[in-house]
């Protein structure tokens, strides 16, 4: 039946072939080559939700099975589903030690999961396992080295890749978008116009092309190339729709920029995007409130302070709130690391049960703290966290602090009170309809996946906002909230109250943020390469109207945090 079936398919067949395979199934549901079948044909066909669900059918019924665990972590990876496609992706390497892809996977997931430091690790092993330079992995750690801002580095990397290959699209455009990324127009544009030898067209080099271009104020001629023929023969992705959004909102057509976000999250849910989970992001929240209560945190111990190394300084705040601009004035100041977004708060919460020798799960696990074994056991929970940070590299000479500035870590204060209670948290406040809007401009995965839809970015906010209230009623911790808007109009003031609050003198140097040579490895990489400027500050108000379903949702939170809803066009007409 099942040759039946692939005749069928070489013959175009489709349905045939696909019927076949399925009246297969009823006989035999277990059958990998049948469920196999149909998942290539369902990836040829787009339909990307079944090819899931059937690859991960294949990979319950046989973990040990590496050709369905890679496909299935590069489905979850190009998908942002960071967490368990490195879940798959170590199971890859378990099944293939000594497998050259199995490490690339790894590195592939760790490097995109802002873990470069052992993607680094896992791309070396592939060189070593390879036996000689092999070109697609040193373009893969070239982009690596590029996220940990070893800019030198990559661009050696690449050169030497292409010696070697020369013909490669994503080794030329992983190239050009290095070169971007460290200002450096001139040179990524000759080498998009090698990428466009390539491959004619080629919607990721278009991408790329727009962006350079709107870096360099070109914003005509990067709007130009984002264009949708009206015959609708090419569709823009969602990155590259959301980009269009982008320099439409820069060039003060909202109406249309809002139209272009809007479709490029439509998009990005058709093609197997995350949608918010909304039922895990609650019942973690209520966990948290329920455990880290005033009553509970006075009978718990505390982390002691460790002498000899540099102590975190936590930036919080929700995406796009301006912990990127914080970071980048503060590590500026030569007595302060950038850390960037250390994942490191989040691991702690996966492995703290298995630390702690605890039957529960994070929060209840810090229960064990009142064993008399496990008194101890906060300590060895900040040295994991100060040991990865050590061998991550980040630490600077003379410096005695470091950033971590990893989104939503605020859901996480409770902890970090316990593991660092002498370690300051700046919290970035930003005008909620500013953040929500700017996240609903980019594509991004924190939160749950929150992003997919304007609702549910409003829906966590309000769960995050609600969770920060409840910490600052029960926790006592060294908190300093800091409004973006605040900043903006009076810089030096509020830098001072910052280099203040950690403790150390200030430094005129970091009212010149932009001068910071760093390559900032978020969104807003671009933004904080330009002088301070304000006209992200209420940057919601013409987009007031398509902001409306939730406007009386994040009411509540706005008011409390002294914001105020403007409608330009309630006063236009008064």
């Amino acid at each position: 039946m099942l040759s039946q079936a692939e005749a069928a398919l070489a013959a175009g067949d489709v349905a045939t072939a696909e019927n076949n395979v399925r009246h297969m199934l009823e006989l035999s549901p277990g059958r990998e080559d049948a469920l196999m079948f149909l998942y290539r044909t369902s990836r040829q066909a787009q339909k990307f939700q079944a090819a899931e669900a059937l690859i991960r059918r294949v990979v319950t019924l046989n973990p040990n099975n590496f050709w369905a665990t890679n496909e299935l972590t590069l489905m979850l990876l190009n998908k942002g589903a960071l967490g368990e496609a490195e879940v798959h992706a170590r199971n890859a390497i378990r099944i293939a030690p000594q497998n050259a892809q199995a490490h690339n996977l790894m590195g592939l997931v760790l490097t995109e999961a802002n873990r470069p430091l052992i993607g680094e690790y896992h791309y070396r092993r592939v060189l070593e396992l390879a036996e000689g330079e092999e070109p697609i992995t040193l373009a893969n750690l070239a982009w690596n080295l590029k996220n940990q801002g070893r800019i030198d580095e990559s661009r050696a990397l690449y050169g030497r890749s292409m010696e070697l290959k020369p013909d490669v699209l994503q080794t030329v455009l992983g190239y050009a978008k290095m070169e971007e990324a460290d200002r450096k127009f001139d040179r990524a544009l000759e080498l998009l116009d090698e990428a466009e030898r390539l491959l004619p067209d080629n919607p990721s080099v278009q991408l790329t092309r727009a962006t350079v271009l709107s870096r360099q104020k070109k914003r005509e001629q990067a709007l130009a190339i984002l264009h949708e023929p009206e015959d609708g023969k090419i569709k823009l992705g969602p990155a590259e729709m959301s980009e269009k959004g982008r320099l439409l909102d820069q060039m003060g057509r909202y109406d249309e920029a809002f139209a272009c976000f809007d479709l490029a999250k439509k998009r990005a849910v058709e093609m197997g995007a995350r949608t918010y989970m909304a039922d895990a992001a609650g019942e973690l929240a209520g966990r948290l409130k329920g455990f880290f209560t005033e009553r509970r945190l006075k009978t718990l111990p505390r982390a002691e302070l460790r002498p000899g190394m540099p102590q975190p300084v936590f930036i919080v705040g929700f995406p796009r709130s301006g912990t990127t601009l914080i970071e980048q004035t503060l590590t500026v100041h030569p007595q302060i690391s950038a850390g960037d977004e250390l994942p490191y708060i989040n691991d702690i919460t996966q492995i703290m049960p298995r630390l702690l020798a605890s039957p529960l799960a994070y929060p209840e696990a810090l229960a064990e703290l009142w064993m008399g074994d496990q008194r101890d056991g906060l300590n060895e929970l900040r040295d994991y966290y100060l040991n990865r940070a050590a061998k991550a590299g980040i630490f600077k000479d003379g410096a005695g602090f470091f950033t971590d500035k990893m989104p939503l870590n605020e859901t996480h204060l409770g902890l970090i009170s316990l593991l660092f209670p002498q370690s300051p948290i700046i919290h970035v406040i930003r005008h909620p309809l500013d953040v929500l809007l700017s996240v609903y401009s980019n594509h991004l995965t924190h939160g749950f996946f929150c992003a997919a839809q304007i609702e549910t970015i409003a829906q966590h906010y309000n769960l995050v906002a609600d969770l920060i209230l409840h910490y600052r009623s029960n926790v006592n911790m060294r908190y300093l909230p800091v409004r973006y808007e605040d900043v903006v109009v009076d810089q030096e003031t509020n830098v001072r109250k910052i280099l203040d609050f950690i403790g150390v003198e200030f430094d005129p140097r970091c009212l010149s943020f932009e001068q910071n040579t760093r390559y900032a490895r978020t969104a807003s990489y671009a933004q904080v390469t330009e002088k301070l400027y304000d006209r992200s500050r209420y940057r919601y108000r013409p987009y007031v109207k398509h902001l409306e379903p939730v406007l009386e949702v994040l009411r509540p939170v706005i008011e409390r945090l002294g914001y105020i809803i403007d409608r330009p066009d309630a006063l236009a007409a008064a």
